[in-house]
This record gives structure tokens, C-alpha cells and sequence, in this order.
């Protein structure tokens, strides 16, 4: 029963208006049917038999992670056309969300660590031959991000044509570390393009550092540009920080089992956490001079001398 105008439907939210087909036919729009919520409900479908009781925890995690690689790719993309546009501003103010997320997707797989073994090995059976090994999206993210060497993975995995032809088509198109360094020679700086599918030569990465070593010396001067490069070390760190944590998480569950997949199991998590999106500018710290810069420095430092 509706007692005023203000618990009437669509009340109370700024976007409660609007009719929506399906489970809501004769409503307005409210939260439920805006956020398709009924739908997204029954998406966690147990594949044990009898059902484990951790499987929902299983699906639940793995489907909230599937939906932010969604959203990192939809930012990332954008990213890439702030970098088009020569908008670094923009392009860290984005990444800068991305950070968030990866933030929480780190910390988010621990809830895993609340199965025991025995919780994990009553459905494991169960998933055989799926694996995180096949996320087309977490691929996607790499391909996007300027890990190509990946692509050889496709090559083991199991998806559709449509899944195969959109990871090509990121293979394809320029990742975010070729833009990076394509806005830079725009703005001046002089850096070449590193190639995308194989370590920079010698010769490619003493250009790239001293191209950019007035960035980091003197980062005020470059500030846009500093902040960049800082959020794009940032996204391959928690990139990183996943993949540790990770790993960690998978040998505490199932030790040095084989991967649901065929793959090794925690020796091949283990084997890419050497893996770089953005290794020059890692690279570029370790380029500084120590004695140039020893004694320098900004801000107020002076001690009060005791009396």
C-alpha cells in the first residue's frame, strides 16, 4: 500500500523513472530492475553434485572480479584515448580509478584463504577443465596494457571464436604503452616507440632514458607528464601485487597441484611475476645519478638548534 507521494515508485532515487519489460512490467524503474538485480542472481550456478557449500563463495568472487576487468577495460580504453588526444591530465585522473579498483581486487581474492583445502577439494573436481588461465577479459587487460608476449596463451585456451577474435583485435590495435609513447614525441620529447612483442634493444632504451631523464630529475617541471608515468608504473605494480597475491593464495589452497586448466599450477603463476608492462620506466630510477642529485633538495628542512 502506498501511504504518499514520496513512497510511490520511482520516489526517493533520482533515476526512479521509466518503465522496464521483463520481471517489472507494470513498474517504474526502481533498483531492482535498473541493476537487473532477479537476473544477476541466478548467474551462480553450482556445478557440484551434491552442491559444496564454499562453491557460491567460488562463483561469487570470480564473477565480481570478471565484472571489474569489465570496468578496467572500459577506463583503460578511455585512458587510450586521452593519450590520442595529448590529455595526460585526463589520463591520470582515469588511471587513478583503476588503481582503486586493482587496490581491491588484491585484497579481495584473500576471502578465498577462508576455504580450507578440504572446503576447496570437495567441488574442485567439479570446475575440471575450467580455469582462471582462460579469463578473456584479464587478457584483455594485458593486451591493452602492453603485454603481448601473452598472446601466446590464446593458444591453449578454450573460448569461443568471438572471444578469439576480440583478443586478436586488441593484439592488433596500438596497447597503451605504444600511445604513452606516441603522445610524448608529439609533446616534444625524444623517445622512440619500443617495439610491442619483444624486449628494447640497447640502443632503443638509452634513447627512451635520456628522453625522459629531465622528467624525472626535475618532476615539477613536468608535471602532467611525471604523474603519467608514475600512474602507469602504478597499474603494472598492482598488476604485480595481484599476481603475488595470488599465487600465495593458490599454493596455501591446493600446494603444487596441477591447475584445473593442465597448466602447473603455482610453478606457472610463479613463472609471470617477472612479467612488465612499462619495464623502461621501472628501468628508468635505476638511471639517476645518486652523486648529481645527493644534496639536493625541496622544502623547508632546517632543525631548530636546541638551546
Amino acid at each position: 500500500m502506498v501511504d504518499s507521494k514520496d513512497d510511490a515508485p520511482g520516489k526517493g532515487c533520482p533515476a526512479g523513472h521509466g518503465a522496464t519489460p521483463g520481471l517489472y512490467p507494470n513498474a517504474m524503474l526502481n533498483y531492482g530492475s535498473y541493476l537487473k538485480v532477479p537476473e544477476l542472481l541466478e548467474l551462480q550456478q553450482l556445478e557440484s553434485d551434491p552442491p559444496a557449500h564454499d562453491e557460491l563463495l567460488f562463483i561469487t568472487i570470480h564473477q565480481a572480479y570478471e565484472l571489474w576487468f569489465k570496468q578496467i577495460i572500459f577506463e583503460l580504453d578511455s585512458v587510450a584515448r586521452c593519450m590520442r588526444d595529448d590529455d595526460p591530465y585526463e589520463a591520470v585522473r582515469l588511471l587513478e580509478r583503476v588503481l582503486k579498483i586493482e587496490e581491491l581486487l588484491v585484497s579481495q581474492i584473500h576471502i578465498l584463504e577462508t576455504m580450507t583445502p578440504r572446503d576447496f577439494l570437495s567441488f574442485r573436481s567439479a570446475l575440471s577443465p575450467a580455469s582462471g588461465f582462460q579469463s578473456v577479459q584479464f587478457r584483455e587487460v594485458e593486451f591493452l596494457s602492453g603485454l603481448r608476449s601473452g598472446g601466446e596463451v590464446m593458444k591453449n585456451m578454450q573460448m569461443h571464436a568471438s572471444e578469439r577474435e576480440r583478443l586478436q583485435r586488441r593484439l592488433n590495435e596500438p596497447s597503451l604503452r605504444h600511445l604513452f609513447y606516441e603522445m610524448l614525441q608529439r609533446q616534444g620529447y625524444d623517445v622512440v616507440i619500443p617495439p610491442e612483442d619483444s624486449p628494447a634493444d640497447l640502443a632503443t632504451r638509452q634513447q627512451i632514458f635520456a628522453g625522459l631523464m629531465d622528467v624525472y630529475q626535475y618532476p615539477e617541471k613536468h608535471y602532467h607528464t611525471y604523474n603519467l608515468c608514475e600512474a602507469l608504473v602504478s597499474h603494472d605494480q598492482n598488476i604485480l601485487l595481484w599476481r603475488f597475491h595470488h599465487v600465495r593464495v593458490v599454493e596455501r589452497i591446493i600446494g603444487t597441484k596441477r591447475g584445473t586448466g593442465g597448466s602447473s599450477g603455482v610453478n606457472y603463476l610463479s613463472s609471470t611475476l617477472s612479467k612488465r608492462m612499462f619495464p623502461l620506466l621501472w628501468e628508468i630510477r635505476g638511471e639517476l645519478n645518486d652523486e648529481a642529485l645527493y644534496g639536493t633538495q625541496r622544502g623547508h628542512t632546517e632543525f631548530p638548534t636546541p638551546e
